[in-house]
């Protein structure tokens, strides 16, 4: 039989593997490690919201296929396994997803944004004002 569980136990159990960044972690780590911020919220919320100044834009059905090293799609930034990637999202739940897959594609570094893109802005971190 399948194990049951619901997306609040699976988002648990996903995060237990990830070692999640404040947005000041994340400012440190791209400044000090190199990391790279990743933004995967929709178009709506990035023109509602604004944008991470430097943030690459990858939508979240493109994510795996732009930063794989190996692959035909990447981007000129996925450039190994052993790449930083801090993925963003709106308040920090679908980015932790995101962020296991990379992990499982063998990005092993792959983390993201505690509170997400929100929390970014609430902490007075630059953003790029929205359209």
């Amino acid at each position: 039989m399948t194990e049951r569980i619901g997306i609040d136990d699976l988002l648990e159990r996903e995060r237990a593997q990830l070692d999640r960044l404040t947005a000041a972690q994340a400012t440190e780590a791209v400044a000090a490690d190199g990391a790279v911020l990743v933004d995967i919220r929709y178009a709506a919320l990035r023109d509602r919201d604004g944008t991470i100044p430097g943030a690459l834009v990858v939508e979240r059905n493109e994510l795996e296929w732009r930063l794989d090293p190996f692959g035909d799609h990447r981007l000129p930034e996925a450039t190994g396994h052993d790449l930083l990637v801090v993925v963003v999202c709106n308040e920090g739940y679908a980015s932790s997803l995101a962020a296991r897959s990379l992990q499982a594609l063998g990005l092993h570094r792959a983390t993201d944004l505690v509170g997400g893109f929100q929390a970014w802005s609430a902490a007075g971190l630059p953003v790029t004002p929205p359209r």
